[in-house]
């Protein structure tokens, strides 16, 4: 049984992108790469062409995950209520003795924490899903336990 991809518009758009990438520029210079190897003979102690062969995997893989996510991807469409965390919302949560912070949640395929997406499975995430402004969340993260309150939800 295939599992769900919770993706914004802008991720699917994004994942598209990057197959149409991955299908046509990159597929093409990669066979460029792998047809020099081939002629320049043999190939068991050929470098260049064990290192295209080996790009050529890690290309398709990408392009079969990228497909797979887009073929079981639920769009995630915020709806006119935002006074309730869901999946899509952007959450501002502050920590005692700390400034605000804002998160995007999104789904797993699209996390990116460093830019502020996170997942609605991370821990911080299941914390969030279902809670309102003023509402108090608590979670354990690698970095201990932590608790914050909703300060904005949109």
């Amino acid at each position: 049984m295939s599992q769900s991809h919770y993706l914004t518009p802008e991720g699917e758009a994004k994942l598209k992108a990057e197959l149409e990438e991955l299908k046509g520029p990159r597929r093409e210079e990669l066979a460029k790469r792998l047809r020099a190897a081939i002629q320049m003979g043999d190939l068991s102690e050929n470098a260049d062409y064990h290192k295209a062969k080996e790009d050529q995997g890690f290309l398709e893989g990408r392009i079969k995950e990228i497909e797979a996510i887009l073929r079981n991807s639920v769009i995630i469409e915020r709806s006119g209520s935002s006074d309730v965390v869901s999946i899509g919302s952007r959450v501002t949560i502050q920590e005692e003795g700390f400034e605000p912070e804002t998160y995007h949640l999104v789904g797993p395929a699209e996390a990116d924490p460093r830019n502020g997406k996170i997942s609605h499975e991370s821990p911080i995430g299941r914390a969030l899903m279902d809670k309102k402004v003023g509402d108090t969340a608590e979670t354990e993260t690698p970095g201990g336990k932590i608790k914050f309150k909703i300060i904005k939800v949109e």
